[in-house]
């Protein structure tokens, strides 16, 4: 067994099992069982289209449940859980409709008396490998539409959040999904290795979806490459935020945009402001701006004490890496405005203080990936050098970009690396728009009308 705990407090909350190879195979071997019966596939759109949209409402109902659930093993604030919870929700309801809409095609024929049909089918068993910093929405944008396209699945959570994978399971028997196999749940700890290798191993799984670190993904790409699986990978982000003083409107319209792409979930997203590039006739002026910020409209704490938006990072490693990322900058010259520090004595050994960095002229490149709450700003002159700057990674998820020059935003939506671009956004994810990246940052499109097709063949 291994146990979940509370980040917050580091209080034991479940205990559950630690599967390994022999119980992935039997996951493996029920949903196989339960795609080659065809019961789930060979339903209609309409019927797969109608449990989908129960499995939305179920999220609706419990909808307290399921944030309250979600913030205790994930930490992070319970409006920003209910969030969540309502964007995994949107899934289920948006891949409902989609279901209806696997089309096929006829294409003229280049002889007479011939046809040419080509139509779409599921793929197979899935295997999914999901994160911990969003357990329902991640699962669920993998799951809808996998089951819309008529695929059974095997899902390992991440080990730090498995109830919320539990728990999304059990509305998805409630709401009518209730024939044997097509869902199956493997946790897992310390044979989380074990389980990836038996599932990009087994001939039977035709799809691995995984989101998650960069390294992970490699090697998962890696095992799959022998069977030959079709894949998708969500990876590593590194998102650069541009603000350009020439031209922004309003450099409070750009902090409150940061706020939201660096803050949200105390900074552990993917798509997370990473490193945060300042035109130099604004540079000074922003940095104050932000600091001020910071200091009055964040509140740190525990998920259910009252306006708090800043909860804990989700161990005592992710602390670490944090504070080391801010240390170095430190000693190479960087000053902090705010924050720098953990806050084990006020409110316990996970949480560490909203951070502001102002990175001096040496720092253009190379800065790693901060999965915390710390905001490095950087200066840049013109365009030509930020895109350079902005580009100058592996990653290629998503992007920011705040200008109110016309022009500037085509040719910077055209210059910078990423699957991805927010203009004057700092939020970009929703059911509707195709979310993936491009170079290192992965493969694959999920949710839109595209996600459907990861799941086909």
């Amino acid at each position: 067994t291994f146990d979940v705990f509370d980040p917050a407090t580091e209080n034991v909350i479940a205990t559950l099992p630690d599967m390994g190879c022999i119980e992935t195979k039997l996951a493996i071997d029920a949903a196989d069982t339960a795609f080659r019966n065809s019961e789930w596939k060979n339903k209609l759109a309409k019927e797969r289209c109608e449990i989908l949209r129960n499995i939305y409402l179920k999220h609706i109902e419990y909808e307290s449940e399921l944030a309250t659930l979600l913030a205790l093993e994930s930490g992070k604030p319970y409006t920003e859980a209910v969030g969540e919870i309502r964007y995994g929700a949107s899934f289920f309801e948006w891949f409902a409709e989609e279901a209806k809409r696997l089309e096929g095609t006829i294409i003229p024929e280049p002889q007479q008396g011939r046809k040419i049909l080509s139509m779409k089918e599921a793929v197979g068993v899935c295997g999914f490998v999901t994160p911990w910093n969003f357990p329902n929405a991640m699962l669920a944008r993998k799951v809808a539409p996998a089951l819309a396209a008529g695929c059974t699945c095997v899902i390992k959570p991440a080990p730090e959040t498995p109830l919320s994978t539990l728990a999304l399971c059990q509305i998805m028997e409630e709401a009518g999904l209730t024939i044997p196999g097509v869902v199956n749940v493997v946790t897992s700890d310390r044979s989380t290795k074990d389980v990836g290798l038996a599932l990009t191993s087994d001939d039977r799984v035709r799809k691995i979806s995984f989101t998650g670190s960069t390294q992970v993904g490699k090697l998962l790409l890696q095992q799959s490459a022998n069977t030959v699986k079709k894949v998708s990978m969500e990876l590593g982000g590194d998102a650069p935020f541009i603000v350009f003083g020439e031209d922004t409107t309003s450099l409070k319209e750009a902090i409150d945009g940061l706020m939201v792409a660096k803050f949200r979930n105390s900074g552990q997203t993917c798509v997370a402001a990473n490193r945060i590039y300042v035109q130099s006739n604004i540079y000074d002026e922003f940095a104050d701006l932000l600091t001020n910020r910071v200091q009055t409209s964040l509140k740190v704490g525990r998920y259910d004490e009252p306006n708090v938006n800043i909860g804990p990072l989700i161990n005592r490693k992710a602390v670490a890496k944090v504070h080391a990322f801010v240390q170095d900058a430190k000693n190479n010259g960087a000053q902090v405005m705010v924050g720098g520090h953990t806050l084990e004595k006020e409110n316990g050994p996970c949480f560490y203080a909203p951070t502001v960095l102002k990175l001096p002229d040496c720092s253009k490149n190379g800065i790693e990936e901060v999965f915390g709450p710390v905001c490095p700003l950087i200066k840049f002159d013109t365009e030509e050098e930020v895109i350079e700057m902005a580009n100058d990674t592996t990653s290629g998820l998503a992007a920011y970009v705040y200008t109110a020059n016309l022009g500037r935003i085509f040719r910077l939506s055209k210059a910078l690396q990423y699957g991805m671009i927010g203009i004057n956004t700092g939020i970009m994810s929703s059911e509707v728009t195709p979310f993936g990246g491009i170079k290192h940052s992965g493969l694959g499109r999920e949710g839109s009308k595209y996600g459907i097709d990861e799941y086909t063949h």
